[in-house]
């Protein structure tokens, strides 16, 4: 029995005996309310010292209606690009003391909805970025998951945050800049066929066409990831282009793999851009030409949103929109004549 006694956690009615107050007393002080005596205060953070007592963080959740957590849902954890996107939204959420909970939807369209509503139900308020469910779908979900913040999609709703990028003028900048070198003959490797970032991509280089009538260009069927790319090694020779335009700085990097695998000199027979400037991007052999996204920027202005809806509210939400910014490296040269 003294052995029980011994292990018993310490509770709140064990401070509020210590300090000679309330319960009521001892919660106010640990949720860090104000309005109690200062005296008094002190004396309850003396005796929970004294105690070493440890607030339950699942009682004072319940207690306040908030978890201090936000939800944060992305459709590939294993993509840099999306890792910098959480560095930048947890970095600055730690900041204001609050945590950051994680989902992969894993590319499955039908699983964001499910995990998003989770988040929400374990959460403050969620992040959902670069959602690959549908129009109608993201519409239907918006109020249960309020507050929300978008990365990469756009909604209805005026009062939710959204953070874009423009894909489309990106691929245009590098598209233009393959004809600028003399390339004529150019393909997009597509990504994902759900992506709203790839049907910016392509509603861009539609643009590029109509500005462009002489470029030939050839649009192949990718993905979002390393495999794509090197897969695709078949299809981009068989088109016969001299440029390629890579969904992403993965599947870039996979089709690097893959020429240099076929003895094809990068940029002197061909030449390939990405898109993002992930990390690796400038350790590639050579370095990779590509879109720079200011995506840490975007995680950051994210939580900022986020803040203000969880706090009063008040002030316009943001619906920003960034522009890449050309990153001319080594895998782009003069075409072949």
């Amino acid at each position: 029995m003294a052995r029980k006694a011994a292990n018993r956690r310490v509770g709140i009615t064990d401070v509020a005996k210590r300090a000679g107050v309330s319960l009521a007393t001892v919660s106010r002080v640990m949720n860090g309310n104000f309005s109690v005596d200062p005296d008094i205060a002190a004396r309850v953070k003396a005796a929970a010292a004294e105690l070493n007592y440890q607030p339950n963080a699942v009682g004072r959740s319940l207690a306040l209606g908030k978890t201090d957590t936000i939800g944060v849902v992305v459709p590939d954890l294993a993509n840099p690009t999306f890792q910098g996107m959480l560095r930048g939204v947890s970095r600055a959420a730690a900041q204001n003391g609050y945590r950051v909970l994680i989902a992969d939807s894993s590319e499955v369209s039908s699983e964001e909805s499910i995990l998003a509503g989770e988040a929400r139900r374990r959460c403050d308020g969620v992040v959902l970025c670069a959602p690959r469910m549908n129009d109608a779908e993201l519409e239907a979900l918006l109020p249960s998951l309020r507050p929300l913040v978008l990365v990469n999609r756009t909604s209805p709703d005026p009062g939710t945050p959204s953070l874009i990028v423009d894909y489309g003028q990106g691929i245009q900048d590098l598209a233009r800049h393959l004809v600028e070198l003399g390339h004529q003959k150019l393909a997009f490797l597509a990504g994902p066929e759900r992506s709203v970032s790839n049907e910016a991509r392509l509603l861009g280089l539609e643009k590029f066409r109509v500005d462009n009538p002489a470029i030939d260009l050839t649009i192949l069927p990718g993905g979002s990831n390393f495999e794509a790319g090197h897969g695709s090694v078949d299809a981009v020779l068989d088109s016969g282009v001299t440029g390629v335009l890579a969904f992403n700085d993965l599947v870039a990097m996979g089709l690097l793999s893959g020429l240099h695998e076929r003895g094809l000199d990068v940029p002197g027979d061909i030449s390939v851009t990405g898109f993002d400037d992930i990390p690796f991007a400038n350790f590639t052999t050579p370095p990779l030409t590509t879109a720079a996204v200011p995506i840490t920027e975007i995680g950051e202005q994210a939580w900022h949103e986020m803040h203000r809806l969880l706090g009063n509210g008040e002030g316009a939400p943001a619906h920003s929109t960034f522009q890449p910014e050309l990153r001319q490296r080594g895998t782009t040269g003069a075409a072949r004549q």
